[in-house]
């Protein structure tokens, strides 16, 4: 992911901090160099903002409030020292249609490198069990993810950003970013409210992945962590 894509750059007013609270501000540069005030919305946003630990072992998914002048202030709560990626998923309206942008934001202090998590299918949170079945391939492949709570399958998930979950994949070593939005949409007559969320997702080659997933129930919006590998593609 670059800090500059097709005209429109990441600014990043705060690119060190200390770990804790921090005033998070940003601007969205367009080509003539200005602030960007003008965004299509994606799923219900203008912008989404992604930070990730640089190991893939923190995720955030949060949405920054837009000043008049363009730019974008969030109060961010990262707790440790270390390297840190963020990234914006936003549709310029000259420009059109999405694109991501992605810089890096470094907190002070004592670092302890940590390993990315080890492959799994299945991963808990706050008493949910969510499993993963499909395969991560570079020509594309369907993945679903299926939300159990005490061992029961959840089936009245809630819309969060007009979908039933959302995706991202980052891989080890470079963050290539996939974000993906599942099939269907709440409220169309035929997608189910769980336990299952499908994915279409194609990934940018052989990696190492981690997988986030948020969802919404009981009014909580929580985040379900995976490591999944991908192989070299099959010749048949």
């Amino acid at each position: 992911m670059q800090i500059t894509q097709d005209g429109y750059t990441l600014d990043l007013e705060t690119t060190v901090a200390q770990p804790g609270v921090i005033d998070f501000r940003f601007r969205i540069l367009g080509p003539d160099g200005t602030a960007v005030t003008e965004f299509d919305p994606i799923h219900d946003r203008e912008l989404h903002l992604i930070v990730a630990r640089r190991e893939l072992t923190g995720f955030w998914h949060v949405h920054p409030r837009r000043e008049a002048d363009g730019t974008w202030t969030i109060q961010l709560e990262l707790p440790e020292a270390g390297a840190y990626r963020v990234f914006t998923d936003i549709a310029p309206r000259a420009l059109g249609r999405t694109i991501t942008l992605g810089a890096d934001l470094a907190l002070a202090g004592h670092y302890a490198p940590q390993q990315v998590p080890a492959a799994n299918r299945s991963t808990e949170v706050d008493g949910y069990t969510v499993t993963v079945d499909g395969e991560l391939r570079a020509e594309g492949d369907l993945l679903t993810l299926t939300v159990r709570k005490d061992g029961a399958p959840v089936t009245d998930l809630q819309p969060y950003l007009a979908a039933f979950g959302h995706l991202v994949i980052l891989r080890a070593g470079d963050l290539a970013y996939v974000h993906v939005h599942p099939n269907g949409e709440p409220g169309d007559g035929i997608t189910p409210s769980g336990p299952e969320i499908s994915f279409h997702t194609a990934v940018p080659g052989p990696g190492t992945y981690r997988l986030f997933l948020d969802f919404k129930h009981d009014d909580t919006v929580r985040t379900a962590a995976f490591t999944l590998t991908t192989a070299t593609a099959q010749h048949h």
